[in-house]
């Protein structure tokens, strides 16, 4: 294992520890220092911060100075100036919903832990060809979910191949998905909805992210 890869895998054992990331697309700076001090208060120590919106950026930077102990990810890393802005920000790990060999190799270089996002075995052969070896399976659920999880992991899990799905996991099908042992966590896209998050509805969102560690605390 080269170091970038240890680095990248104690990333993965992480969030492994946490098993529920929230995916988060919050528009304002002042909602995700909030949302990640709910996530922080309720022991859910992992966020993405997904930049597809203006705030990530800041909100990466405010939550990493305030809850240093959460596990703070970049999600939809597109290009590399993003790529760059997220590090620079604070973030500890990044993601993308699919393979960008631009952007891959511009994270191998600069020594960012990077999960690039794939569907197919030819994108996840391509990924590991840059020493990854923690992805995200992205759209999850709509490409098959674990039955087609299953059959991918297979050809490939004596390389250390670890998956993190996103993109239809949920408290119904979250079980599933964990019990597979190359996944150690999922995306959950479920907790801190971007209209719940706008409307204020915080005591929703908390009870939502409470139930969300005791539903990760079974597996």
């Amino acid at each position: 294992m080269t170091d970038y890869q240890k680095k990248c895998s104690d990333v993965a054992d992480a969030l492994g520890q946490v098993k529920v990331v929230p995916v988060l697309a919050i528009e304002s700076v002042e909602d995700g220092v909030k949302m990640c001090k709910v996530l922080n208060d309720c022991g859910l120590k992992a966020a993405e911060i997904t930049f597809r919106t203006k705030a990530a950026e800041g909100i990466i930077k405010e939550a990493a100075a305030q809850f240093p102990e959460l596990v703070l990810g970049a999600g939809t890393i597109l290009n590399k100036e993003d790529l760059h802005k997220a590090f620079n920000a604070g973030a500890k790990f990044a993601v993308a919903p699919g393979f960008n060999p631009v952007v891959v190799e511009e994270a191998v270089k600069s020594d960012y832990p990077f999960f690039p996002g794939f569907c197919t075995p030819s994108e996840l052969e391509q990924i590991m060809q840059f020493g990854i070896r923690m992805v995200k399976f992205f759209p999850a659920e709509a490409m098959g979910g674990t039955k087609m999880l299953a059959n991918f992991i297979g050809p490939y899990k004596h390389m250390g191949i670890r998956v993190m799905p996103t993109g239809g996991v949920n408290t119904g099908n979250l079980g599933d998905y964990l019990s597979i042992p190359q996944i150690p966590c999922a995306g959950g896209t479920w907790v801190g909805k971007a209209a719940d998050i706008e409307a204020g509805e915080w005591d929703k969102i908390t009870g939502i992210v409470k139930d969300a560690v005791e539903l990760a605390s079974k597996y």
